[in-house]
């Protein structure tokens, strides 16, 4: 009697290790989750230069993994915009100067090139200038700070100008650091952005309280058999 007594209470704690073993694994799963995901957002610096056709594709969204990275190409400016109310670094509010770079037959991005005060300090970059222009990958602008009118646009978000070009468009833009024409490199002040902000996504959390859902479990189920003999031992006990 007392063997059946003890092996039952055996069996008891062994499905209560299990299934406690069971929650906290699905926990240490769900935080490997949420970890991988947090790394995955991180941007890492790359001091590589690229082509543009490496990292990116004419029509199609921008990779997030090439935000930041710097490319090199060589094309020439086929409109300009004014990009008001912009925020560069030192979070100074002025008006940017925005072209869209034509750089093969078919397609165009549009390269952010510096303060539009600063617009005709280089007044023979024509049209059909040929332009050699280092710069950085950046992704589109989500939020509207102005309204789209000729010559002026909303946001830097090639969607914007769609209608304006037949070309196919870049997503994202370009962050111009040095442009070089046949007389030599163009002088002016450049623009300085925030590296993109890694923001951890309600994925992020999700996985997170999943973590604490199944923890919480497990705690519950190795609680249950001390609160249960504790109640019969009142019981017992009145």
């Amino acid at each position: 009697m007392k063997i059946t007594v003890v092996f039952k209470v055996l069996g008891k704690a062994v499905a209560v290790l299990t299934l406690a073993a069971a929650f906290v694994f699905l926990g240490m799963w769900q935080l490997d989750r949420a970890n991988e995901l947090q790394e995955s957002k991180k941007v890492i610096p790359d001091s590589t230069i690229y082509q543009l056709a490496d990292l990116a594709t004419p029509a199609a969204s921008l990779d997030s993994r090439n935000v930041g990275k710097k490319v090199q190409l060589r094309g020439n400016y086929i409109l300009t915009f004014r990009a008001p109310n912009q925020t560069d670094l030192a979070e100074r509010r002025s008006d940017w100067e925005v072209a869209l770079m034509q750089v093969d037959e078919k397609s165009a991005i549009l390269v952010l090139r510096g303060y539009w005060k600063d617009r005709l300090v280089e007044p023979q970059v024509a049209m059909s200038t040929g332009v050699d222009l280092e710069a950085v990958v950046q992704p589109r602008q989500f939020e509207d700070v102005a309204r789209n009118a000729p010559g002026v646009i909303s946001r830097l978000d090639s969607s914007v100008i769609v209608s304006l070009t037949d070309f196919d468009l870049y997503d994202g833009f370009l962050l111009a650091t040095q442009e070089k024409v046949s007389e030599g490199p163009i002088i002016r002040d450049r623009i300085e952005l925030a590296p993109p902000e890694s923001k951890v996504g309600g994925y992020y959390w999700q996985h997170i309280s999943y973590v604490v859902i199944w923890w919480l479990m497990a705690a519950i189920v190795l609680y249950l058999p001390f609160y249960r003999r504790r109640g019969e031992s009142d019981t017992l006990g009145a």
